[in-house]
Parts: C-alpha cells; structure tokens; sequence
C-alpha cells in the first residue's frame, strides 16, 4: 500500500471520528497551529494560535517562488534563463535532493521545480543569488541573496504579513544570527497571493517533474523531481507546500477548490463566487492527517457560513480586489 493511501485512510478515520464528536481536531493531531481560510475574502473559519510566531521551514519557499516569478513578469524576463549554482552553497544543510554542485547551470523554470515539489533548499538560494544579482543594493556590503530577501520582506509588507520576518530564501533556522518567523495567518495571506497565479499554482499542482541540469564539464544529467505533498490530488487538493526543520516541526499547507457557486442576479446576469479553502498547519506531529481533517471540517463550516450571507468576523475585512 502506498503512502500516500496510507495517509488518505487514516485522514478518513480521523474524520469520521470527528464528525460524530469522539475527538476534535485540536485534540486529534498535536499542531502547535493551524488555519482555514477562504481565499475570496481571507475570512478564518477554523483557527488554533494563528498569530502566534513560528518557525516555518521550507514554506518559506513559497514567498521565494512569488519574488522570482513576480520579477520575472516585471522584467519580461525568460523563466527558461539559467543560473549559474554558485560556490556559497556548499556547506548547506537539510533538504538538498538533487545534488546541485557549485559550476552547475540549471533554468529558473526547473530551479523553482527544485524549490516547490522536492523543497531543495541550493535551488532556493541559486534562484535568490541569480534574480539578487539585478536587484537594488541598501549597502555595498549586500550580497545579491541579501538584497533578494529585502524583496521577501518587502513583499510581506505588502501582503500585510505584520507578524513575519524572512532571514534567507529556503527557511532553514538553525545557523542563523537572527531566527525567521512566521504566522498561520500571515502564510494564509501568502497562500493566497502565491495562487491567484497561474504559474505557481501550476508548478505545485504537478506530482513529479523531470529536471535538466548543465555541469561544469560541459555534461547534461536529469533528474525526476516527486512532490513532497503526500495529499496532492486527494480531495481536490491542488497545492501548496510542506516545510520541516527541527524547530519548525512538521508543516503543510494545502489548497483545495470546489465548484464556483453560481447566483442570477438579473435576467441575464450570474454572480459567480469561486470556493477555495486554504489550509496551514504549522509544528504537527502529523501534518497530513490533520490538514485533511481540517479541510473537511472547513468545507463543512464554510457552507453554512456561505448559507448566512459570508458574514466577516469582527476586526475582519475582506481581502476581496
């Protein structure tokens, strides 16, 4: 039996459990937090410390992803340009799966592959050092990842992530002067950012990707990617992103979508609502089985709350364009 059916059936116990009250999904799975989110309005339907800073890992890849791509579409730039893997990543720990050497010559396309489905952590920072390279510098003594990070952090600005703080491009926090910290809250933002983009939300719906790389002496190999996301394809489940480190824990988070909801609102007039649910679970000793919970138990809550006119809780205002 595969893993990925091994989780799926212990995600369907937990949740017939649920639903008839034997335990709730707080009690169910050790989290130290979790959200459920509607991606039109950001309204929180289900929450446990979703303010609370954590860190986060490899989900830090995600804000990674959106500053490449977004410069990428600045720039008009070509995603199949290759950057050089440069020498300052030797010595870089956790996730490093595909073997990237210093020399190496590899395409910001099959980099952010690298980053997003197998979270290898020398393709997070070769694409930070390469688009750093183009990037303002505040002082003479910033590095092109240095600036890059800038531009991380400049982006949760925008995003209204008031409780994040990015110190590198792939999440690792156990070298670090200063430790990176995020918010289930401030990731649901980023979630939603990353996948109002066709481009991301591609590059994490693929279950595998095969990957080229170009070495120093002059040879080709490839390289077959597997997404990290044990829950991809189960239960609509189209995204995003797992992320671990031993501070961290296990984290997830995942994006499911149903049918639009379709309203006529005139003779010849139909107000369309998409339905998508974002889901973000940080420190759990299970991430899977808990984030299929909660998006089962946030589809539940959403439909009533949809059925009550989508009221915002107080203190909420709606993310909506």
């Amino acid at each position: 039996m595969s893993i990925a059916r091994k989780n799926f059936l212990a995600a369907s116990a937990l949740a017939l459990a649920v639903f008839i009250g034997i335990v709730a999904p707080a009690q169910a799975q050790n989290a130290a937090a979790y959200i459920v989110t509607d991606s039109v309005t950001g309204h929180a339907l289900l929450s446990l410390n979703e303010k609370k800073k954590l860190q986060v890992g490899s989900l830090t890849k995600i804000a990674t992803a959106m500053v490449v791509l977004d410069w990428v579409d600045l720039h008009k730039a070509d995603i199949g340009q290759l950057a050089v893997v440069p020498p300052q990543v030797v010595g870089i720990e956790g996730q490093n799966p595909v073997g990237f050497q210093p020399g190496d010559r590899v395409s910001l396309r099959d980099l952010l592959y690298a980053a997003l489905l197998q979270s290898d952590n020398v393709a997070a920072y070769t694409l930070a050092n390469h688009v750093g390279q183009s990037l303002p510098a505040s002082s003479p003594r910033a590095t092109p990842v240095d600036r890059f990070v800038m531009q991380m952090n400049a982006l949760a600005r925008q995003l209204d992530m008031r409780s994040t703080l990015f110190v590198n491009p792939h999440g690792l926090d156990a070298n670090e002067r200063k430790l990176p910290y995020s918010t289930a809250a401030d990731l649901a933002k980023l979630t939603r950012y990353a996948m109002s983009k066709p481009q991301f939300r591609f590059y994490v719906s693929q279950k595998d990707r095969r990957i080229t790389m170009l070495h120093a002496g002059g040879e080709q190999s490839e390289y077959l990617l597997q997404n990290t996301n044990e829950l991809l394809g189960i239960d609509a489940i189209d995204g995003v992103k797992t992320g671990t480190t031993r501070r961290a824990g296990q984290c997830v988070i995942i994006s499911a979508a149903r049918t639009p909801e379709s309203k006529q609102v005139g003779e010849n007039q139909f107000d369309i609502t998409p339905r998508r649910l974002f889901v973000v679970v940080l420190g759990s000793d299970a991430r899977f089985q808990l984030a299929s919970v909660l998006l089962r138990n946030g589809w539940a809550k959403y439909e009533a709350w949809a059925a009550a006119g989508r009221p915002l809780a107080r203190g909420e205002r709606s993310l909506q364009n």
